[in-house]
């Protein structure tokens, strides 16, 4: 399962608070461990908040600590330097107003761990987020594992893809599932295919932005959504030795990634080999408004 948050922004005028934070305090400790734990919480019994925050919490609890000797292989960190993006000249993260010139904090982070329980064992979970990245982008890619034996032909397979099931959360609320069908003819050929569901497509109503709904929420004292004391202290109990192991080994090749790319090559070595990190979907009405964008240009 792979998790993505990606900004095309850098840290504009936010250099003086980033530059004391990073990515792994700025995004991982809540946002994308959220989403990790929404993903891996078991079933609950009802809707009720603590119901269903005590599950969260649970995942928490169950994330295998990082071995302090296999950090290179669960925890990459980046930090940008001057590049393009959306053919916009970007300057290096250490230009920013507020940074410092020989900042050694990270824009980009990318960890690799496990939930040791029943259902997730020996699963790899990825997340990843930075940024003046290609694409803005919130997204959740769960790969299937491969069965254990093809009953189709050897050469029916015009490009095999193991079966894949997207939720998009940005810039648009979706979801796919891609799998493998039967090329239409006499024979068995068999081709990659998706079958997609997008909220702007299905239903003629606009989504309430993120924080209008957490506003409602607490007009509603609905405490679902947002994280319990317990929560954040189990969260900060699994990230704190990546810290502070990072704050023991200062990098000594940052920047290391260009504005505008997925980050520093060493995010690779986090994959199982023959694996690679997951494109961000493209979705119709996306394409569209990025064409509408470039006709105006």
């Amino acid at each position: 399962m792979t998790i993505t948050v990606a900004e095309t922004v850098g840290v504009e005028h936010r250099g003086g608070y980033y530059d004391h934070a990073g990515a792994l305090r700025d995004m991982v400790q809540n946002h994308l461990m959220q989403l990790l734990c929404l993903m891996a919480m078991e079933p609950m019994v009802s809707f009720q908040a603590d119901e269903i925050r005590n599950k969260k919490v649970d995942v928490l609890h169950a994330a295998r600590p990082i071995d302090r000797d296999a950090f290179a292989q669960c925890a990459v960190r980046g930090q940008y330097g001057a590049g393009q993006s959306n053919g916009k000249k970007i300057p290096g993260y250490r230009q920013a107003d507020g940074v410092a010139p020989d900042s050694q904090t990270e824009t980009f982070a990318a960890l690799k761990l496990f939930v040791d329980n029943w259902r997730w064992q020996d699963v790899p979970f990825y997340l990843r987020t930075g940024k003046c990245l290609p694409r803005q982008v919130s997204e959740i890619s769960i790969q299937f594992r491969a069965v254990p034996h093809r009953s189709f032909p050897t050469g029916a397979s015009l490009g095999w893809h193991p079966s894949r099931l997207v939720i998009s959360i940005q810039p648009v609320e979706g979801i796919v599932l891609g799998f493998q069908a039967k090329y239409p003819g006499p024979k068995m050929q068999l081709r990659p295919a998706d079958m997609r569901f997008s909220y702007h497509e299905s239903f003629d109503a606009p989504s309430p932005d993120a924080y209008e709904t957490l506003l409602w929420d607490v007009m509603k004292n609905d405490a679902t959504l947002f994280m319990r004391a317990d929560q954040v202290e189990a969260a900060w109990r699994w990230l704190i030795p990546v810290l502070d192991a990072w704050g023991e080994a200062p990098p000594s090749d940052f920047p290391n990634y260009a504005a505008g790319t997925w980050g520093p090559e060493e995010v690779q070595g986090l994959l199982a080999q023959g694996q690679s990190w997951p494109l961000p979907t493209e979705w119709p009405e996306q394409v569209k408004a990025n064409s509408k964008a470039k006709h105006k240009k």
